[in-house]
């Protein structure tokens, strides 16, 4: 009898630390673990790339003068029901390693109201989401204009607010443009005068 006793009881025989089988339910907790895990992994590896191939499209950049934007940009632009003349000799953009474009132009805004030229003094053209002092733009066409007080405001093309953000004065430039794109480390600023905002995609 007690040999028959001591083989049906396992912590008997193998003592307190004796090791039993996990139970089904057990192992379906650890199983979820482990795909748990997974997915995060998973979810960090597609991230990075998505950062590489930004920063790749980013680093080859190369900034574009009038003379190069003058085939890309058209010459008469719609916005809030009308047309209106570019200024090729004030554009400029930035072409990515990936090909994909940002660029931009001065118009001329004369038939439209003071109100409308107060916010619409250049055509943006962006075929990336990018990132502006911080905000997010998608991919579109806008109106952009620079206001006195150190503004700087994006609007669809029926004139409606997408964005707006604080530019920065350069006093330091000793050539300023009406519009200019330079390079800023691994950023780029767009220039109207000598004042300026921070972009990158």
């Amino acid at each position: 009898m007690a040999a028959v006793a001591e083989e049906h009881n396992p912590l008997q025989r193998h003592g307190a630390c004796a090791i039993l089988p996990d139970t089904p339910a057990q192992e379906g907790v650890s199983q979820m673990k482990i795909r748990r895990m997974n997915l995060v992994v998973a979810l960090i590896t597609v991230s990075m790339a998505i950062g590489s191939c930004a920063a790749w499209a980013q680093a080859g950049a190369t900034i574009l003068k009038a003379d190069d934007a003058r085939s890309l940009i058209p010459q008469r632009v719609f916005y809030r029901g009308q047309t209106a003349s570019t200024q090729i000799r004030n554009s400029g953009g930035i072409k990515f390693q990936d090909g994909y474009f940002v660029l931009a132009s001065l118009v001329d805004t004369g038939g439209y109201s003071t109100g409308i030229a107060a916010i619409y003094q250049a055509y943006l053209i962006t075929e990336v989401p990018i990132q502006i002092e911080g905000k997010t733009l998608a991919a579109g066409a806008y109106g952009i204009g620079f206001s006195e007080d150190g503004k700087m405001v994006v609007t669809d093309l029926g004139a409606h607010n997408v964005l707006a953000v604080n530019t920065t004065t350069d006093s330091g430039m000793k050539h300023p443009l009406p519009l200019q794109f330079v390079a800023d480390g691994a950023s780029y600023r767009l220039y109207a005068g000598r004042n300026y905002v921070t972009l990158h995609r």
